[in-house]
């Protein structure tokens, strides 16, 4: 009985042993971390400094605090931007690049930071800016809008397809009549001076055309456009905008789109658009519109063919159009129509054409033959007319100029009894 309650107490000592060497050695740990907090006194990064390096482009650098310990530190930053737009990200690198419009001046800060389980420590903020660009307000252009379009290319097998870039805008408010700007663009690393103007009455530039480029459409990188200027009566305000790229692609409309008709089907095939996207990119909107009715077909499709029934008394006008999809790209917006191809014969019922055709051939018929008679004198031919009955007071009608009847004399003079032609006249006659 006694060997059964020692060894009843040996195992129970050998269960609570291993617990209480990890609640011993958890305990320890935290111990540790609470002193290593103490410990570490986290200071600010040093040197930090914003640099431009682009168009639309800054360079974030900064150098660990030299006064720092790194023992059993995992040293990380914290990166805020607050001018243009607040932004914040972590980083273990000690330079970052940043995209944003500079022309209203760059300001950053960042910090130090060590992660401990679900918190961290922070340094305090160092901070530096870049100033916004020289000139007068109300000189930069306003309403800056960019369009991109795919086209083929003749110069080289790499790149069978180029990007052309086209840029307008409007003179600012306050920029004199000599005001001058001049675009620049950058996608990636690459950046170009437009050379292709188009200007308003005053020779001042308000558009540019860039007919190839270095954008690429399938490119994640943002497209920064810069306008700047010059005049001699006022230093003008540079503008700078970021464009995504599927934003402002404008898809070409879908090539060969061909239409045959059987009886009473309509089947429909085109090709995918000019562009660098393969053939499962695209996504389709067709529209069928019935001239004789006025009613509108539209479908989506995702393949390049449709068929349809129709009646076989209208005539039909068919369009594509394009857009890529989300499964290659960041869906833009629907490209421009084809050009409508017209099929079919708009046929009218016999019961209409009876009340059009008759009365217009019955209305014909006779202008024609009452020109004619006219022409020809035929209607007089067919009927003369009739002479008019002999009138006995005309026949009578006589004008006296002289009547004396003399009472112991019988004598009457009679002057001119006139009748028509063919008859007699008689003149001084006494009876």
């Amino acid at each position: 009985m006694l060997m059964t309650n020692e060894m009843g107490r040996m195992y129970d000592l050998t269960i609570m042993l291993p617990t209480l060497l990890i609640l011993v050695g958890a305990w320890g740990a935290l111990q540790a971390d609470l002193l290593s907090d103490r410990k570490v006194l986290l200071l600010p990064p040093a040197n930090f400094t914003i640099k431009a390096t682009g168009l639309a482009q800054v360079l974030l650098h900064w150098e660990p605090n030299p006064d720092q310990e790194h023992r059993n530190v995992d040293l990380q930053y914290h990166v805020k931007i607050n001018v243009p737009q607040e932004d914040e990200y972590n980083t273990r690198k000690t330079d970052s690049k940043y995209v944003a419009p500079l022309h209203n001046g760059f300001a950053a800060s960042v910090r130090s930071i060590v992660w401990r389980s679900n918190s961290f420590l922070a340094s305090s903020w160092v901070s530096a800016e870049l100033k916004a660009s020289p000139g007068s307000s109300g000189t930069s252009v306003i309403n800056l809008t960019c369009t991109t379009n795919t086209v083929l290319s003749s110069h080289t097998h790499l790149r069978p397809y180029q990007v052309s870039l086209r840029c307008t805008w409007l003179v600012g408010k306050d920029a004199p009549e000599d005001t001058q700007y001049f675009l620049y663009y950058r996608f990636g690393v690459w950046t170009e001076e437009c050379q292709e103007y188009s200007r308003d009455t005053l020779n001042r530039n308000v558009a540019c055309w860039f007919p190839r480029t270095f954008i690429n459409s399938k490119g994640f990188d943002q497209l920064a456009v810069h306008v700047n200027g010059s005049s001699k009566h006022a230093a003008i305000k540079s503008f700078d905008q970021l464009f995504t790229p599927h934003a402002i692609d404008q898809v070409n409309p879908p090539m060969n789109v061909t239409v045959e008709i059987e009886e009473t089907s309509l089947y429909i095939q085109w090709e995918k658009p000019v562009s660098a996207f393969p053939v499962h990119c695209f996504n389709y909107e067709l529209k069928i519109y019935n001239t004789k009715n006025g009613y509108f077909q539209v479908e989506k499709l995702a393949t390049n063919k449709f068929m349809s029934k129709i009646d076989d008394v209208s005539t039909y006008s068919i369009q594509v159009r394009a857009v890529v999809s989300s499964s290659c790209r960041v869906s833009g917006s629907w490209g421009e129509w084809s050009e409508p191809i017209y099929v079919g014969k708009e046929k009218k019922p016999l019961a209409e054409w009876h009340f059009i055709v008759f009365p217009a051939t019955a209305c014909f018929v006779l202008l024609i033959f009452s020109f004619i008679c006219r022409v020809c004198h035929i209607w007089i031919r067919l009927f003369p007319p009739v002479p008019a009955p002999k009138s006995n007071i005309k026949d009578l009608l006589v004008v006296t100029d002289y009547e004396k009847v003399a009472w112991n004399e019988t004598k009457i003079e009679v002057v001119s009894c006139v009748e028509e032609t063919g008859f007699e006249v008689m003149e001084n006659s006494v009876f």
